[in-house]
């Protein structure tokens, strides 16, 4: 995901949330939203976030909190056997 800021003749810049994967190869990008209502200071800010890894990511986020994430589970397993059970009407 990333920001893409489209210049335009006579009217200010469209600013993009896009995605980018590829088709047979061939590169190819998705307009997630169009979120040209930002000011260009804060689209500036959120293209430097979103370059950043993962990691370097969470660390930004929580910036002068006193905490820090040692670790977290993944949780994907446990909803995937919840929802079966729901389905099957074993959760009552």
């Amino acid at each position: 995901m990333y920001v893409d800021i489209v210049p335009n003749r006579n009217s200010p810049p469209a600013i993009l949330l896009r995605e980018s994967y590829r088709i047979n190869g061939k590169p190819a990008k998705r307009t997630i939203g169009n979120i040209s209502h930002m000011s260009m200071e804060d689209a500036l800010a959120l293209k430097k976030f979103l370059g950043k890894k993962k990691k370097e990511q969470k660390e930004i986020l929580f910036q002068g909190m006193n905490f820090k994430i040692e670790r977290s589970l993944p949780h994907g397993n446990v909803k995937a056997v919840l929802g079966t059970l729901k389905n099957l009407g074993l959760d009552k």
